[in-house]
């Protein structure tokens, strides 16, 4: 087997959907990372051994200083395009005022203006996968 073709080690990332009724918050990640000035669900890599939610406590701990509760089941999952990365998308509610730690700025907007502005591909990929579920199949929809 040649390394090339040895199968790829995905690294579990869980992203964070906190929302305030139809708003949700989205973060912009700093000039000097991955995907640098684009917007993000915030969130993080689990560690080994880390549960989702104990990853989603101490990420958003860590990058927000607010508490975070996973408060439902997975809404999706995403292998993120050129990376080791595979994003899970959860619901969560957050506990308190949200303050930059890691990123630049954050927002609480809803999914049409979130849509406008420069998204990480994956994130981009969730919001369009969200607004597609809130329309429902449509009569050109094939199955």
């Amino acid at each position: 087997m040649t390394e090339e073709s040895l199968p790829i080690s995905l690294v579990r990332v869980v992203a964070a959907v906190a929302s305030k009724g139809d708003r949700l918050l989205m973060c912009q990640r700093p000039a000097n990372k991955r995907h640098g000035g684009l917007w993000e669900f915030p969130g993080g890599k689990c560690e080994p051994g880390e549960s989702d939610l104990d990853a989603m406590k101490r990420e958003i701990r860590e990058e927000l200083g607010v508490s975070a509760e996973i408060v439902g089941q997975v809404a999706l999952v995403l292998e993120d395009p050129g990376s080791e990365f595979q994003i899970a998308f959860f619901p969560v509610e957050i506990i308190g005022e949200p303050t930059c730690h890691e990123h630049t700025a954050l927002v609480w907007e809803t999914v049409p203006r979130l849509m406008t502005l420069p998204l990480a591909p994956s994130d981009r990929r969730y919001l369009d996968f969200r607004a597609a579920t809130a329309r429902g199949p449509r009569p050109t929809d094939t199955v």
